[in-house]
């Protein structure tokens, strides 16, 4: 594997790498690049990846071409970041796209795609890097998941059962690796300002039925894209979960997802799929 030309192994990195050497996956762009700056800020080496050669990378971040579907690519990445700092402290597992649409919209194929990607590629990422930090007898991975964790999503159910799934894993993951100095975190963003056209996948079985539900549900979307978190407010608390000395199992990031978490864990059931309907603009 080749770095990219934009940042070169013989580059200066921004920081003396004094809180460890971190590693970001889908740091092209979004959630990813913001979260890879500010752990650079705070003083990590940073390695991201992205599928493809990215111009224009932030200094002080090494980016490297990773695609998270592929085993030889991910136990490519590991290695080479190995091969250049001798070890890896953090891994931030943020690869992941989007699907809108009926569940019943998506062949099994497409969702096993959006599954590869959102659930076994952090699988593959975690995988690959538990025994160079068992070896270390420290390491901590921050799992990106979304507030669709934990809610049920209308018209985002496939992409919310990743996030269900991730939720799962990681928590359970964390009891088994804790005694090896090793913890598992969330992360659960709210919605996000990122590119949204660009991360979202389309039904590739569409029914007429649900063609103007549809076509609601993505203008609902973009509507909540315009008026959601910052990028760096995720990247903030990914920094925190790297860095606090006992971590909780999960932390929202903003306003919102702090206010979705709390409703679904202290309000009435009844409540909760009635506020949810509204939300989305769903008959009662």
């Amino acid at each position: 594997m080749r770095f990219m030309k934009t940042a070169t192994a013989e580059m200066k990195p921004m920081n003396d790498g004094r809180r460890g050497i971190a590693l970001v996956t889908g740091a092209s762009s979004g959630i990813g690049l913001a979260t890879a700056k500010a752990l650079s800020r705070d003083g990590y080496r940073v390695f991201g990846t992205s599928r493809k050669p990215v111009a224009g990378a932030a200094d002080g971040i090494t980016m490297l071409i990773c695609d998270v579907t592929d085993e030889a690519s991910v136990q490519s990445v590991v290695e080479e970041v190995l091969s250049e700092a001798g070890r890896i402290d953090l891994l931030v597992n943020n690869a992941g796209i989007g699907l809108l649409g009926g569940a019943e919209e998506s062949t099994t194929a497409q969702t096993r795609a959006l599954f590869d990607v959102n659930v076994f590629g952090t699988m593959r990422m975690t995988s690959a890097v538990l025994p160079v930090m068992r070896e270390q007898q420290r390491g901590r991975i921050v799992n990106l998941s979304s507030i669709l964790g934990l809610i049920p999503a209308p018209y985002n159910a496939l992409y919310a059962a990743t996030k269900h799934a991730i939720e799962g894993y990681s928590e359970s993951l964390d009891h088994e690796v804790r005694t090896q100095g090793i913890r598992i975190v969330l992360v659960e963003p709210g919605v996000t300002r990122t590119s949204f056209e660009e991360n979202l996948t389309r039904p590739d079985r569409p029914l007429s039925i649900y063609d103007k539900i549809r076509r609601d549900a993505e203008n609902l979307m973009r509507e909540l894209v315009a008026k959601g978190d910052e990028p760096e407010v995720v990247a903030e608390a990914v920094v925190l979960a790297a860095n606090v000395t006992v971590p909780k199992r999960r932390y929202t990031a903003g306003k919102a997802a702090g206010q979705v978490r709390f409703m679904r864990r202290f309000m009435p059931e009844a409540f909760v799929d009635k506020s949810l309907r509204k939300f989305n603009k769903l008959p009662g």
